[in-house]
């Protein structure tokens, strides 16, 4: 079996992350030891022996579902968002003349990943209802996004506002952005699993290993609960014209 929780996992996070892992399998009693660890996420998320992950939602609705099923969203309890949902924190150069993104028609946009509900389809889908477009430059991920923006080599990065609480603690970059404002909220990462019979005591695991995690780690995650969102809450998000989902299996 195949566990891993790679969304929001790094030097910071680690450590936490493997204490929330523990505490899901001593719920569920069975498990791998460790959480995998890999950049390739696709065929992680594809594993037929996949007991847990989190995907983000674009592929989770445009490649992966049904192919897998739904157990929950974390609940970070963010501001201007409901329980479950998540958004994304619109940053440009500190110095910079931008006051609204509209402003920012013609602008060059740092994306993460073309496959980033949060740093790709949210600002697309916020530039077409204002009827502005960008041009964009693949970073790789949010924190070097955010590094491009700072140094001057894109003018706007959309950050998933998760990250951008993570990256204030220890991101340098951050102190020469300003936010200029943020997408509507759509459903947070989505914990997945290959086998749909699982999902239901796979939830209670999580919710248990949630609230069994000390302050700190909570804190440290931007974790604060389980809910159990409907996979049509993720299908219903608007995709932007021209994204390549991966083909289905």
């Amino acid at each position: 079996m195949i566990a891993a929780l790679p969304m929001y996992d790094g030097a910071a996070t680690a450590a936490a992350n493997d204490r929330l892992w523990a505490g899901i399998r001593r719920t569920l009693g069975y498990g791998p030891p460790r959480l995998r660890r890999t950049h390739d996420l696709w065929p992680l998320w594809r594993a037929p022996d996949l007991l847990l992950a989190q995907c983000c939602g674009l592929p989770f609705r445009s490649s992966l579902y049904p192919g897998v099923a739904l157990v929950a969203a974390p609940d970070h309890r963010l501001p201007g968002c409901p329980p479950g949902y998540y958004r994304s924190v619109l940053v440009v150069q500190a110095g910079s003349p931008w006051k609204t993104l509209s402003d920012l028609d013609g602008a060059r946009l740092a994306v993460n990943d073309p496959q980033s509900q949060s740093g790709w389809a949210a600002p697309l889908t916020e530039a077409a209802e204002r009827g502005i477009a960008f041009s964009e430059t693949i970073t790789g991920s949010h924190r070097a996004s955010a590094e491009a923006v700072a140094e001057g080599r894109a003018d706007l990065a959309a950050i998933d506002a998760v990250s951008w609480k993570i990256m204030e603690r220890d991101c340098s970059a951050v102190s020469a952005l300003r936010v200029l404002g943020h997408t509507r909220p759509t459903p947070a990462l989505p914990y997945i699993t290959a086998d749909p019979r699982r999902a239901p005591a796979l939830a209670r695991a999580l919710a248990a290993a949630v609230s069994g995690l000390c302050p700190a780690d909570r804190a440290l995650l931007q974790l604060r609960g389980i809910v159990p969102l409907p996979a049509r809450a993720y299908l219903a998000v608007p995709t932007p014209p021209g994204h390549h989902p991966r083909p289905r299996r």
